[in-house]
C-alpha cells in the first residue's frame, strides 16, 4: 500500500485539521464539511486522518464490523458465537463518487450468485464498508440527489435498509461524513448541510514563509514517500497516541448547566435554526477539552467548537455569505477563562504539525466575498442596488432531456420513475432484473435451464434495461442591459431584482448559471457557467450601468457562451434570458444588426424568454420586436418580478414555430 501524506506534516488548514480531530475524538458530532479553493490540500488532509485513528476491533470476515463489545449488534452476517475471532484493523477511510449509483452505495442483489445458483444473496455497499470509519466526499456539493437522499436517511436513522429484487437486508451504518467542496462549484441542499457537524474554510496561507514550507514539504514527499512518512513516524505515532487518550478521558469532561446555559444563550444570539446547534457545540467543547487534556470546559473551548459549528447553521438568506461575526462572539463570550490545566507540548502538539487551536484569519481583505467591488467608471455610470427577490415558480424546458438528474425540465434520467423497459442490444441505463428474468423465463425448457442443478440460462436478447423519467438541471444564461438607458430610467433596480429572481429559482432548481451584460460598446462575460448562484448574486450586485447599448453584442456573445458549453456538456439544455427594453443604439445600423443577431439565434434551437424593461406611458414596443425575431415568448418585466414568474413560466412552455 502506498504511503499516505502524514496528518501531521499539512501546512496551512489549521482550523480543518482540528476540525477532524474533534470529531476523531467524538465521531457523535457529526463530521465536517471542507469549504476551500482549489489546492489547498483538502483531499490529503482527509486521507491522512485516518492513518492516525486508533485500529477498531470486529469478528474476523464479518463484511458490516459490528463492535463485538456490543451485545446489541446484529448482523446480516451472524450472529457470531463466542468462537468466532475477533481482530484489530484500521479504520476505513471510504470514498464515495459522485456518480456512483444507489446498488453501489446501499448494495445489491449479488448478479452471479442469483443467475448461476439461483441464490438470494446481497452484496454490502459502501455505506456497510463506511460503518465505524469515515466516509468521504469529494465535491459533496456536485452529490446527486438521490445519493443526498441516501446519506440523510443513513445519517438519521444510524442504518441502512434494502428492500430490492427480492433482497431484503437491514444493517446498521454509523460513519463520520466527511465533505469538501469549492463554493464556486455551488452549495449544498440544507438538509445534507445540517448533518455535518462543524464547518471550516480553507484557503492557501498568505504567508511566504509557510507556503515555502508545505512546498518543501510536499516535494520532499513526492521525491521519497516512503522516506518523508519515515521521517514523520514519531509525530503520528505521538499524535495517535494523543487521540487514544482524548478519546479515554472524554467521558471524564464535565459539562455543567452553566456551560450548557452559555452554549444556549450564544446559540440562540446566533439565530441558528433547532437544538442540533446546541449540541453539536457542546460536544465540540467536550472533545476540544479532552485534547487539551482538560476536563472543565472553559470559554476557550466553548469558543473554538462555536467558532466551528455555528456558521453554516446562522439562519440566512440563500445568497448571503456564510461565517460568524468573530467580534461578536468574542463580545458574547467575554473574556476567557485561565487555562488550570495546559495541554501536553509532546508531540502531536501544535508546534510540531498537529492541529493549531487558535483560528487563522488571513490579511484583512482576503477572507471569502471580501473582494473589492467593480470600479466604477466616471460619467454616467452608476451601480443600483437590488430589491428583494420573489420566489419564482417552476421553468421548464419544453422536451425531454438526458441532462444530469435535478429539479427543474423533464428528462431521462439514471433514477426516477421506471417509464418502460429496453431490450435487445440496447444500452445505457441499469440493469432491471425482474424484466430480464421474465424475458428469459418461457425459453429455460428448451435452453435446459434451472434443471440439474444449472442456474438461469441467460442469451443477449434476454437483458432489459430500465428507463427511467425524472428531473434534470438546466443551464440558465442571464444576458442583461447594463447600458444607460437602464440607468436614466431608474430600471437597474428593478432589473437586478428580476434577475435574482430568476438566479433565486436557479438555486433551488441546483442549476448551473451564466451572466453576461452589455453596455457601451460591447458585451461581457461577467460570469461563465458555473455552480455557484451565489458568485453569480455578487456579480450582479456590483454590475455598473451606464452608456450606449450594444444589443447585438450581447446577443452574439450569448451564444458564443451556449455555444461553448454545449461543447462542454452536451446534455445540459440551455435557456437564455434577455433582460433588455429591446434598444440599440451602438454602431451603425444597430437596430437592424440586432434583429439579424436575433434571427441567427432563432436557427439554433435555443429556447429564449424576453423579459421586456420598458416602462412608462408611452413604449416603443422594441423589446417585443425582440422577442419576434427571437420567436421568443415577450414577457414584462413586472411579471417576472410578481409573485409567480407566471410569465415566464409561459414562455418556458409555449410552442414555438419553426424551432428544432
Amino acid at each position: 500500500m502506498p504511503a499516505q501524506y502524514p496528518f501531521c506534516a499539512v501546512v496551512g488548514a489549521d482550523d480543518m485539521t482540528l476540525a477532524l480531530t474533534l470529531v476523531a475524538i467524538d465521531p457523535l458530532i457529526g463530521g465536517v464539511l471542507v469549504r476551500g479553493e482549489k489546492g489547498t490540500a483538502k483531499t490529503t488532509t482527509v486521507r491522512g486522518l485516518a492513518e492516525v485513528l486508533p485500529a477498531v476491533r470486529v469478528y474476523a470476515g464479518d463484511r458490516f464490523s459490528i463492535d463485538p463489545d456490543d451485545p446489541s449488534a446484529v448482523c446480516p452476517d451472524g450472529p457470531f458465537g463466542a468462537s468466532t475471532p475477533v481482530v484489530e484493523r484500521p479504520v476505513r477511510l471510504v470514498e464515495l463518487p459522485v456518480g456512483a449509483g444507489d446498488d453501489r452505495v446501499t448494495g445489491s442483489l449479488k448478479l452471479d450468485a442469483a443467475l448461476r445458483d439461483g441464490v438470494v444473496a446481497f452484496e454490502p455497499g459502501l455505506l456497510a464498508r463506511a460503518h465505524r470509519g469515515l466516509l468521504y466526499v469529494d465535491e459533496v456539493n456536485l452529490l446527486p440527489d438521490h445519493l443526498v437522499d441516501l446519506l440523510l436517511d443513513a445519517a438519521a436513522t444510524g442504518r441502512v435498509s434494502v428492500e430490492r429484487d427480492g433482497v431484503s437486508v437491514e444493517h446498521a451504518s454509523r460513519f463520520v461524513l466527511i465533505g469538501t467542496m469549492n463554493p464556486e462549484e455551488g452549495e449544498l441542499r440544507p438538509q445534507l448541510l445540517d448533518r455535518f457537524g462543524l464547518t471550516v474554510e480553507v484557503t492557501a496561507p498568505r504567508d511566504p514563509v509557510r507556503r515555502v514550507q508545505a512546498v518543501r514539504r510536499r516535494l520532499a514527499f513526492d521525491a521519497d514517500p516512503e522516506g518523508f512518512a519515515a521521517r514523520w513516524a514519531g509525530e503520528q505515532d505521538g499524535m495517535r497516541a494523543r487521540l487514544a487518550a482524548a478519546r479515554r478521558s472524554l467521558a471524564d469532561v464535565v459539562l455543567d448547566d452553566e456551560t450548557l446555559t452559555r452554549i444556549a444563550e450564544l446559540c440562540a444570539a446566533f439565530d441558528v435554526d433547532g437544538l442540533r446547534a446546541d449540541l453539536v457545540t457542546a460536544r465540540a467543547a467536550a472533545a476540544h477539552a479532552a485534547w487539551r487534556g482538560r476536563t472543565l470546559v472553559t470559554v476557550e473551548d466553548i469558543r473554538v467548537a462555536a467558532r466551528l459549528a455555528l456558521p453554516h447553521r446562522r439562519r440566512r438568506n440563500p445568497f448571503d455569505e456564510p461565517g460568524l461575526d468573530q467580534d461578536r462572539l468574542d463580545d458574547l463570550l467575554g473574556p476567557d477563562n485561565p487555562d488550570p490545566d495546559p495541554g501536553p507540548d509532546g508531540p502531536g502538539g501544535p508546534g510540531n504539525g498537529a492541529p493549531d487551536d487558535t483560528g487563522h484569519e488571513g490579511p484583512a481583505g482576503n477572507g471569502p466575498g471580501s473582494a473589492a467591488p467593480e470600479p466604477q467608471t466616471a460619467g454616467a455610470t452608476s451601480v443600483a442596488s437590488a430589491g428583494e427577490p420573489a420566489r419564482a415558480r417552476l421553468l421548464v424546458v419544453k422536451g425531454t432531456g438526458d441532462g444530469q438528474a435535478g429539479r427543474r425540465s423533464r428528462a431521462r434520467t439514471p433514477q426516477g420513475r421506471v417509464a418502460g423497459l429496453r431490450g435487445g442490444t440496447a444500452t445505457g441505463g441499469r440493469l432491471h432484473l425482474p424484466g430480464t428474468i421474465t424475458a428469459a423465463a418461457p425459453h429455460q425448457r428448451s435452453r435446459g435451464g434451472l434443471s440439474g442443478g444449472r442456474g438461469l440460462a441467460l442469451v443477449p436478447g434476454d437483458l432489459r434495461r430500465a428507463e427511467t423519467v425524472g428531473r434534470e438541471s438546466n443551464l440558465v444564461l442571464l444576458c442583461v442591459d447594463a447600458s444607460g438607458s437602464m440607468a436614466a430610467r431608474r430600471r437597474m433596480e428593478q432589473v437586478k431584482t428580476a434577475a435574482l429572481s430568476l438566479l433565486l429559482d436557479a438555486y433551488r432548481r441546483r442549476d448551473k448559471v451564466a451572466l453576461v451584460t452589455f453596455r457601451r460598446h460591447t458585451a461581457e462575460v461577467v460570469l461563465p457557467p458555473t455552480g455557484s448562484v451565489d458568485v453569480a448574486s455578487r456579480r450582479l450586485a456590483d454590475l455598473p450601468a451606464g452608456g450606449r447599448t450594444p444589443l447585438a453584442e450581447g446577443l452574439e456573445r450569448s451564444w458564443e457562451v451556449l455555444r461553448r458549453e454545449a461543447l462542454r456538456d452536451p446534455s445540459r439544455r440551455p435557456l437564455l434570458v434577455v433582460v433588455t427594453d429591446g434598444r440599440a443604439t451602438s454602431g451603425p445600423d444597430p437596430l437592424g444588426r440586432a434583429h439579424r443577431a436575433a434571427a441567427a439565434l432563432a436557427t439554433s434551437g435555443v429556447q429564449v424568454v424576453v423579459v421586456d424593461c420598458e416602462t412608462g406611458r408611452f413604449r416603443l414596443g422594441l423589446a417585443a420586436q425582440l422577442a419576434t425575431h427571437l420567436r421568443a415568448e415577450h414577457v414584462p418585466l413586472g411579471e417576472v418580478t410578481a409573485d409567480a414568474l407566471t410569465g415566464v413560466v409561459r414562455a418556458a412552455t409555449a410552442p414555438r414555430a419553426g424551432v428544432a
